[in-house]
C-alpha cells in the first residue's frame, strides 16, 4: 500500500518580520518546520515542504511542487493564513491547490509545531 503523500506550503522565515510574535525565530521556526517533516515521516506519510516567499515566486514556487506528483493533504501554514497583509497571497495559493489539486484535503496547522496534528485530522497513514 503507497504511503499517503502530504505538502506542506508555508512562508519562507527568513521573509518573517517576527516582532509582532515574541519569542519567534527564523531559526525556530524552521527547526519546528523540519521536525513536524520529520515526524509526518515517522507517522507513516510521505511528507514534502514548501517554502515560500512573499509573493514575487510564491504561486510558480508553490504550482511547481503540487505538479511534481500527487499530494492526499495539502497544508497551508499559520504563517501564510493570519497575516492580514498576507490575505491576496492566501487567497491565490488556496485557488492555486483547488485548481491544481481538486481531490486533495486541504487543512491548516495553528502553528509550526501542529503541522502533524492538522494532517490526521484529515488522512490517515
Amino acid at each position: 500500500m503507497a504511503k499517503k503523500t502530504v505538502l506542506v506550503i508555508g512562508i519562507e522565515p527568513s521573509f518573517v518580520d517576527f516582532s509582532a510574535f515574541p519569542g519567534l525565530t527564523a531559526e525556530l521556526v524552521t527547526s519546528h518546520i523540519a521536525a513536524q517533516i520529520e515526524q509526518l515521516r515517522a507517522m507513516g506519510y510521505e511528507a514534502d515542504s514548501c517554502l515560500i516567499d512573499l509573493g514575487d515566486t510564491a504561486e510558480a514556487v508553490a504550482a511547481a511542487a503540487l505538479g511534481a506528483k500527487h499530494y492526499d493533504c495539502v497544508v497551508i501554514g499559520a504563517g501564510l493564513r493570519e497575516s492580514r497583509e498576507r490575505l491576496h497571497l492566501f487567497e491565490r495559493i488556496i485557488n492555486l491547490v483547488h485548481l491544481a489539486a481538486p481531490q486533495t484535503r486541504i487543512c491548516f496547522n495553528t502553528t509550526p509545531a501542529d503541522t502533524a496534528e492538522a494532517v490526521q485530522r484529515w488522512v490517515a497513514p
